[in-house]
């Protein structure tokens, strides 16, 4: 249920920053209540991780992991605090900071995922398969390596190129 209200989040945002008028407004609507959805869903989370295996809830109350990793939670609740507040002013006049909910949400998300891969590094099932013990042979990831030195150069032109096309806001449907 976090996840899915997670993408809705999200999703609103990303309306808040690329449409305008009542379809903005609405997008402001949504997005108010799932950002509380979100957080709910980090808390829990984030509270059954640790009780899920004791050597995540080591990982994370040893010294100095508990001083080095306290900037993520602490992050993630100001900016949740932060988030609230600005969804409670928008949309502003000249559509200003129209794009900080969209980047608040994906800051949000890293953080998540952040922790959670800090939790359970270096297993891919926690307590029973390492990321080495998963891992392809040497000679199957050179050959997916010399596909990604090819495939990820075209996604990021393309990436590029949608952003520059499709970058401003959505607008009314003319045909002039």
């Amino acid at each position: 249920m976090g996840l899915a209200a997670g993408y809705a989040f999200i999703g609103a945002c990303w309306l808040i920053w690329r449409t305008e008028g009542d379809l903005q407004r609405r997008a402001v609507a949504w997005a108010r209540p799932t950002l509380w959805l979100v957080g709910l869903g980090i808390l829990a989370v984030s509270l059954a991780t640790p009780l899920a295996s004791p050597r995540i809830l080591a990982r994370w109350l040893e010294m100095p992991n508990l001083v080095l990793l306290a900037p993520l939670p602490a992050t993630t609740f100001v900016l949740l605090l932060g988030l609230h507040s600005l969804l409670k002013h928008l949309p502003l006049p000249d559509g200003a900071l129209e794009r900080l909910p969209f980047w608040g949400a994906t800051g949000l998300f890293v953080l998540s995922f952040t922790g959670l891969a800090w939790s359970f590094f270096p297993y891919i099932v926690p307590d029973r398969l390492t990321l080495w013990q998963a891992a392809a042979s040497p000679e199957s990831l050179t050959i997916i390596l010399a596909g990604a030195l090819f495939v990820l150069p075209v996604i990021l032109a393309y990436t590029l190129l949608a952003w520059r096309i499709f970058g401003g806001k959505a607008g009314e449907l003319r045909y002039d």
